[in-house]
């Protein structure tokens, strides 16, 4: 009977330790995700902080610089215009590319050229294709681009804020550039490949593949009429039909003209969007037509890019060891 007692004792004050040890745990819990909670919502409130901020004091010398532009053309709305929808574009373009040439011409410097996609291909580039290149952008720009904005103006005119005094805040130019980026992704594509029917391709798009391996200058390398219903109205579309702010088109122009940029320039470099998609398109002829890749991939017109390296090579590089060495092409089987 003492020895059932004593065991009875024993476990009661077992028990009390293990509430007391869970007692314990539960405080020290709550001390410590009390603790971590503080700590992260003063570290939310101050980067939230920061970072609207930054955003004021951007917002601030945007519309400032703007005031600045438009008080200097006040009046002056085509001038306004033809600066911000052809000029800034252009410049951007011209610039962007011009750095791919030299490379692409001189092989240097290899922090660039190391990075290219289809080894051995344009290195060097031939010039004598390459100043024709440049010379049938050039008149893309100059004699098809240039008369399209006239209409856009009077449409943009039409709306009556494209020119307002008051920037459109910045979530409205996302929620507009979501809207370009769609329109763009449906008119590109099924004009693309409109232009890949045999009589179109062979009288029309052949020109622009001419380049199995494109370089950046290449990206507006077409037959006029191509130019206009593939390259031109898919990116003046969305703007037109949205009204919007001479600043917003002339954004959305600029990163259009670098995003195709990129797309044909021939290297896949570190922290940029990958170009593989489109390089294959050059290489294969009859894959990958769209720019994102949705509307290929519901026409299934991405089945065979889908099954190559250059499918586990389209994402973002976000080390300085190039895609062709780590994820190399699979060695041709002997013959």
């Amino acid at each position: 009977f003492q020895m059932k007692r004593d065991s009875g004792y024993s476990t009661m004050a077992e028990q009390q330790k293990q509430e007391e040890k869970l007692w314990d745990a539960v405080k020290i819990s709550a001390y410590v995700l009390g603790t971590g909670l503080l700590i992260f919502t003063a570290l939310v409130n101050s980067v939230s902080w920061c970072v609207q901020s930054i955003w004021d004091s951007l917002g601030h010398f945007c519309q400032t610089t703007w005031l600045m532009i438009y008080y200097q053309f006040e009046g002056k709305e085509w001038t306004i215009f033809l600066l911000g929808a052809a000029l800034v574009p252009g410049l951007a373009f011209w610039c962007f590319n011009g750095i791919f040439m030299v490379a692409d011409v001189t092989g240097k410097p290899t922090f660039i050229t190391r990075y290219r996609i289809q080894l051995g291909k344009n290195d060097p580039v031939d010039t004598k294709k390459l100043r024709q290149a440049i010379y049938t952008a050039l008149c893309n720009q100059f004699f098809v681009s240039l008369p399209m904005l006239v209409p856009m103006f009077y449409v943009m005119k039409w709306w009556g804020n494209t020119f307002s005094k008051e920037l459109p805040t910045f979530c409205w130019f996302l929620v507009e550039l979501s809207i370009f980026t769609v329109i763009e992704e449906i008119l590109f594509y099924y004009t693309h490949r409109l232009v890949h029917l045999p009589l179109l391709y062979k009288h029309i798009h052949k020109k622009h593949h001419e380049w199995t391996a494109p370089i950046g200058v290449v990206s507006i390398y077409a037959h006029p009429l191509e130019h206009i219903i593939s390259n031109t109205l898919p990116v003046l579309t969305g703007p037109m039909i949205m009204g919007s702010h001479i600043v917003s088109i002339a954004a959305w122009h600029s990163l259009a003209l670098l995003t195709t940029s990129i797309s044909h320039c021939g290297y896949h470099l570190p922290f940029l969007p990958s170009p593989e998609f489109h390089d294959f398109h050059h290489l294969k002829f009859n894959q990958c037509y769209g720019v994102l890749g949705v509307l290929d991939y519901l026409h299934g017109t991405d089945t065979v890019f889908r099954q190559s390296k250059a499918y586990e090579r389209h994402r973002v590089l976000l080390s300085l060891t190039p895609l062709s060495e780590s994820i190399p092409e699979a060695p041709k089987s002997a013959e």
